[in-house]
């Protein structure tokens, strides 16, 4: 017994020393790399002809919206540079503004705050513990004080050790005190969704979590263009918000974006392809994957589809859904996030009441497993378009 007892021992310690080694080596790297490179560890870029980077495992095709004008002199910009240049903008117009968050000082993980610090001193751009309780409490306390807090969150997956100071403190400070206090200045920002190779703590969707909770908004883009206005408008909104980014697109979506501060109006769904047969509902990411099969279904299968880009989870646009679901008699939702209690859920069930008598089929929902992300199979695990379109071709069929 104390033989063995003496080899677990040994095997603990040994097991132990490695996982010390492991984060000891972590450190080395990231100053060895400066965080530049390390967000590529993350985002693994191919080699092509025209010598743009490329992933090597993508389950959807970026297509650019047209450049917009509107808003004055553009730039071509990735999703991450978007992001960059709205923090930018919100630091210049607002001298209270500051951004905090584990290793912002230097850029980031993924260069989201790349230059800040230099540009506008260490007094506004900071680092903080590793510690995302105290990030959103320290938040919220400086946004009570009327401050503009912009948090980061290094991923979303992280965001649990906060949930409490979210859901608690920052979703019910203006109605616990009869709005004598509220948080409003507080966005919290956070990459978030698959991206090919992160696993069960680098992959995850979990707005879901928050969009039970009144008092809140929950923000996620599509695109560069789209990311820089939402950004500003959650910065500017007088609610504590949840900004998602979908780190998948940092890099490998690229669009022409106004470099002047524009807004994006929250809660408001938009229609991004007209149709008739088939309404598709999705957002971040998956946005891009429902737009292929509305036009595989199109060609395959004569079938018409609107395509909605919901944006804002909470409050979410639901007259824009309805009517589109009235028109058409068919709903189709997808996401990343599990099935079980996704936000899917709550849109499928808001439409059954306000359209039952238009479905002309059952809604659809196209979404994760009820299962951690997986690694090696998350080929198999995200609803690719292969999944949506089967589930499009039941619907006609029903």
């Amino acid at each position: 017994m104390a033989a063995a007892a003496a080899a677990v021992a040994v095997a603990s310690t040994s097991r132990w020393l490695r996982v010390r080694a492991g984060v000891v080596e972590a450190a080395r790297l990231r100053c060895r790399l400066g965080g530049a490179r390390l967000g590529r560890l993350f985002l693994l870029p191919s080699a092509a002809g025209d010598g743009a980077q490329r992933r090597h495992v993508a389950h959807f095709t970026f297509h650019p919206d047209p450049e917009n004008r509107q808003y004055g002199q553009t730039q071509k910009m990735n999703l991450f540079q978007s992001i960059t240049s709205a923090l930018d903008n919100s630091l210049a117009k607002d001298p209270t503004a500051v951004i905090f968050g584990e290793d912002v000082a230097f850029g980031g993980v993924f260069r989201c705050t790349v230059g800040l610090r230099d540009k506008y001193g260490k007094d506004r751009v900071f680092n903080t513990p590793l510690c995302e309780q105290g990030i959103v409490g320290f938040g919220i306390g400086i946004a009570v004080n009327g401050a503009t807090a912009i948090a980061e969150i290094q991923f979303a997956d992280y965001i649990f050790p906060a949930f409490d100071q979210i859901v608690n403190e920052a979703a019910k400070y203006r109605y616990r005190s009869g709005d004598l206090f509220n948080c409003g200045g507080l966005t919290i920002r956070a990459p978030w969704g698959c991206v090919g190779h992160g696993a069960l703590y680098h992959s995850q969707c979990p707005e879901a979590f928050f969009a039970h909770c009144p008092g809140i908004k929950i923000v996620v883009p599509r695109s560069p263009f789209q990311a820089k206005g939402l950004l500003l408008s959650c910065i500017e909104d007088k609610n504590p918000c949840i900004f998602f980014e979908p780190k998948i697109l940092y890099r490998a979506a690229v669009e022409q974006v106004p470099v002047e501060p524009y807004y994006i109006p929250l809660s408001q769904a938009e229609v991004l392809q007209e149709g008739s047969d088939v309404t598709l509902v999705a957002w971040g990411t998956q946005v891009h994957v429902i737009r292929e099969v509305a036009s595989m279904a199109q060609e395959k299968l004569g079938v018409s589809c609107e395509v909605i880009d919901l944006k804002t989870i909470l409050p979410w646009d639901i007259e824009t859904v309805c009517k589109s679901v009235a028109k058409t008699g068919r709903l189709m939702i997808s996401h990343e996030a599990p099935l079980t209690g996704g936000f899917a859920s709550e849109i499928s069930s808001t439409v059954q009441e306000e359209c039952f008598l238009n479905l002309e089929a059952p809604i659809s929902r196209v979404c994760g497993y009820d299962t951690p992300f997986p690694h090696i199979f998350e080929t198999f695990y995200i609803p690719d378009k292969w999944k949506c379109y089967d589930a499009l071709r039941k619907m006609i069929n029903y």
